[in-house]
Order: structure tokens, then C-alpha cells, then sequence
């Protein structure tokens, strides 16, 4: 078989008389001579072997064959748009693909209108999102699975990482609506020494143990489905406190004494790694989204 001499230019004529209904109005859409177009198409129905339009009527009306290759000009122009969206993203962006690790307590709202965004500047990019605890996103990048990761701040990281901090997300104690402390006034560090403290942690770090009897988790969804079972109260943050699963189940408790500060999110990438144009921008707009969020 003979190879194809069509070209995207005889497409985009094709499409736009069936748009226009006639190759008059497609020269004027196009800014081309009538004969243009028409011997543009009358080489576009040489090359394919079919007419592709009814020569009988005045208007440019499709035959049964033109209405199937129309489909698949369409469908070819849209391809072809990717394919310039990729190019441009190729020749504007160091990367066409990105790796993105999250901590999966992140504030979702903030997340998902981050996602969108992100959608929208780079409509090329081919985005991978890895979700997970705190400690495991630190692990993608450390070990080259993710090329960067938003987290909560857990304490030092490995020396082959680097961290930016962006913002802060208010967190407060939570007990269960049942539990002992639900009685609505302020409670004292020495009340909270008498009942089990539930800590996000992997690593059984006790720095932020008040309590004498402590249990661990490495997720803080964890933590807060054990505060609603009773089995303890937490230090959680606001956003994960105030999700619909949990909202009729935990009660904050006030404990100035405590003086409990925002809690961290920063930014991890390999140290010395030059971040791409798209990293660099989700970082400035996480930390603005983190700034203009509730207090949850």
C-alpha cells in the first residue's frame, strides 16, 4: 500500500466546511482563497478514495463515507492538539511527568483545589500521585520513587533530603464524645496523665507523650478512629478532627496548658536536585492555600 500524502492542513480544512457548511465559509473562517479549500479537499478525496462531500447540493453536506471520516478527522486534530500541548510542555518544563508523594492528612480541601489547579497550568503533564503516611512519603523520595512531597513534620529526616517549610495546620486534643474529659470546660496536663494518649508516630518516640500509657500509629486516620472508640485521647489536626466520618464522634478539649503549636507541613526533595518548574510552583501555591485554609 502506497504511503498516505495527506497532510493535518487538508484536515483542518475538511473540518472546518463541514463546521462552516459550505467552502466558501471555510475560506473566510480560515482566511484562504475559496479554491483553496476546495482544491484542498477535492486532493483529500483523491488521496482517500471517497467523496467526501455531496457535489449536488449547494451546501456542503457530508456523504455516508464523509460522515465516518469526519469522526476520525476530528479525533485525528484532537490527537494532534496533544501532541502540541505535550511539545510545548516538553520546551517550557523540564519534566513531562511528575511523581508527587502526599501525606495523606493533608487538609483534603486544600489538596484537591491544588490538583485542579495543577490540571488546568499543565494540562500535558502526566501526573503520578502517591499517597501514604507522613513517614512513607519521606521514604518515595528518599528513595527516588517520588520526585517530591508535601508532609506534616515528623522530626529529622535522612541527610540525602532537603525540606522547605510551607505552612501550618492548627491542631487540638480530641477525646471521644463519651469519654471522660466530653465535659466541656478545660482540662489540666495532670488530667490528661490519667487516661491512655494515643501518639502518630512510627517510631515510639515518646517527645510528645503526656500520658504515662501511650499507644502508637503511624497514620493519624488511625489515631482518630481509636479517639472515637474510646480507647484514648490524641493531639490531632484540625482538618482530620473535623472530617464528616469523625465529626459526631470527637470533642476538642481544651488544654491551654499544653500550648499546643501549628503543626508543620514542608516540602521533601533530593538534596542538591534542582526542582523542576512545576515542583517550584506547587510548593508557592500549597503554602498559600495552607495560609488562606480555616483554622482546620
Amino acid at each position: 500500500m502506497d504511503a498516505m500524502q495527506w497532510t493535518l492542513e487538508q484536515m483542518r480544512y475538511f473540518e472546518a466546511a463541514v463546521a462552516a457548511g459550505s467552502f466558501s465559509g471555510a475560506a473566510r473562517r480560515l482566511g484562504r482563497a475559496q479554491s483553496v479549500v476546495s482544491t484542498s479537499i477535492g486532493l483529500l478525496e483523491a488521496e482517500f478514495g471517497v467523496e467526501l462531500f455531496d457535489r449536488s447540493r449547494r451546501s456542503a453536506v457530508l456523504t455516508e463515507a464523509g460522515k465516518v471520516m469526519h469522526l476520525e478527522a476530528c479525533e485525528l486534530l484532537r490527537q494532534a492538539e496533544r501532541l502540541q500541548l505535550r511539545a510545548q510542555l516538553l520546551s517550557e518544563a523540564p519534566e513531562a511527568q511528575l511523581t508527587l508523594a502526599l501525606d495523606e492528612a493533608l487538609p483534603y480541601l486544600a489538596i484537591s483545589k491544588l490538583v485542579k489547579e495543577l490540571a488546568a497550568r499543565y494540562p500535558a503533564l502526566e501526573l503520578v500521585m502517591l499517597n501514604a503516611t507522613a513517614s512513607e512519603v519521606a521514604q518515595y523520595v528518599e528513595q527516588q520513587q517520588a520526585d517530591v512531597a508535601f508532609h506534616f513534620d515528623r522530626g529529622p529526616i535522612s541527610p540525602v533530603l532537603e525540606q522547605q517549610h510551607i505552612g501550618s495546620v492548627a491542631q487540638g486534643v480530641f477525646v471521644a464524645k463519651g469519654h471522660a474529659m466530653a465535659h466541656g470546660q478545660e482540662v489540666s496536663r495532670n488530667e490528661l496523665t490519667r487516661y491512655r494518649q494515643l501518639i502518630m508516630d512510627s517510631d515510639l518516640n515518646r517527645e510528645h507523650a503526656f500520658s504515662p500509657a501511650v499507644w502508637f500509629s503511624d497514620s493519624f486516620y488511625s489515631i482518630a478512629e481509636m479517639v472515637a472508640d474510646e480507647l484514648g485521647w490524641a493531639i490531632l489536626p484540625l482538618n482530620i478532627a473535623n472530617y464528616d466520618n469523625y465529626k459526631g464522634f470527637l470533642q476538642e478539649v481544651p488544654c491551654p496548658a499544653l500550648a499546643l503549636s501549628r503543626l508543620p507541613v514542608r516540602r521533601l526533595s533530593i538534596h542538591g536536585k534542582k526542582l523542576s518548574e512545576t515542583s517550584l510552583w506547587l510548593t508557592t501555591r500549597l503554602a498559600e492555600l495552607l495560609l488562606d485554609g480555616p483554622r482546620g
